[in-house]
């Protein structure tokens, strides 16, 4: 009997055991939602198969070949050079035939860019819900709207199970979403992902996603720096386009943050929101013709701005440089700072943003 089907009916029975605790915990309208949850990953890595698999295919297109063995790379990279998990993660692939792992929804009031939260088992309440499809994913969207929010609904092209869900066949796969990254931007992602595995604070979403960030950016800066030349100027032309996007985003959340905080009529409050958000449009505008050579990459982005969509760019980047000052004060070893960054997550939240502050 192979290990594949020896092994996962005992995985399936333990992602039951799971849904079954989500009842309890957040009772039975939920159920529909984590029985979705379960079958949504379980169909994924069932279409998983080892990279070497792909590799010795002589079906499989040299180019996914050579994307595959590049990966490998960087998952070895990830192992010796930052300290990251050594384990099955992001060691198999599959086509999943869409564009997304899944879809994300956030939401936030018509005057506030606090993001609505939800809350699970395990990872506590965060400010997203998932979808492993589309039109759910808009549907729920539909619904918060309705209750007076403003959403958003972006896909995304991988997550992590944070290392926690037993045997190999379940670990997080590599995806057709992202395996034709640009190198420095494959990286990049993995690099994340897997920081998803060493620490992680439940329940704070910022806290997380600006510690895989951070991680991300100093593994990124590594590998690029044993990079050929062109892959260094590709990467470069990339980021310097999001390093203007999140110095555009970040002068306007603060501008809507602190009218929304103001003592402001809630009327001219609106009108002033109203007003910022052209600005930024016609920032943006002036961005992509004069600097971006007309790069569109973020129109659509720009044009469906919003609370929500404002509000959830905070989670990823707000905390980096205190990660980044983390990182300096543990003298550049992966282990120091990993240990002060589990530390830091078993902390209150009020304790942890102080701690990390200081």
């Amino acid at each position: 009997m192979t290990r594949r089907s020896t092994k996962r009916p005992a995985a399936a029975v333990g992602l039951a055991i799971v849904l079954v605790a989500a009842v309890f915990s957040a009772g039975c309208s939920s159920v529909a939602y984590y029985a979705r949850s379960v079958g949504g990953h379980l169909a994924i890595v069932g279409s998983a198969r080892p990279v070497a698999d792909w590799v010795a295919d002589p079906q499989t297109p040299p180019a996914l070949r050579d994307r595959l063995l590049l990966s490998q790379r960087i998952r070895d990279f990830a192992v010796t050079e930052l300290g990251e998990p050594d384990n099955a993660s992001y060691r198999r692939y599959a086509d999943l035939k869409r564009p997304a792992a899944v879809w994300n929804v956030v939401a936030a009031p018509e005057l506030s860019l606090t993001l609505q939260t939800w809350c699970f088992v395990v990872v506590g309440c965060v400010g997203y819900r998932g979808y492993y499809d589309l039109p759910m994913a808009e549907a729920f969207a539909a619904e918060q709207r309705n209750g007076g929010l403003e959403t958003s609904v972006y896909a995304v092209p991988a997550y992590s199970t944070l290392g926690a869900l037993p045997f190999d066949w379940l670990a997080d796969p590599l995806l057709n979403t992202f395996i034709d990254y640009p190198e420095g931007e494959l990286a990049r992602l993995i690099f994340h992902e897997l920081a998803h595995q060493i620490a992680y604070a439940a329940g704070d979403t910022g806290f997380n996603e600006s510690f895989a960030t951070a991680v991300e950016r100093i593994g990124g800066e590594r590998w690029l720096a044993q990079a050929g030349a062109e892959t260094r100027a590709e990467f470069e032309r990339l980021d310097a386009r999001r390093r203007d996007f999140r110095a555009l985003t970040a002068k306007y959340r603060s501008a809507l943050d602190a009218l929304y905080r103001s003592e402001a009529s809630d009327d001219d409050k609106r009108s002033r929101k109203a007003a910022l958000f052209e600005a930024l449009r016609a920032e943006h505008a002036t961005l992509k013709l004069e600097r971006w050579g007309g790069f569109s990459g973020y129109d659509a982005w720009f044009a469906r701005a919003n609370n929500a969509s404002l509000g959830v760019l905070a989670a990823y980047n707000d905390q980096v440089p205190d990660f980044l000052r983390l990182f300096e004060r543990s003298g550049g070893d992966f282990g120091r700072f990993y240990a002060e960054v589990r530390r830091l997550a078993a902390l209150k939240p009020g304790e942890r943003r102080a701690a990390l502050e200081r």
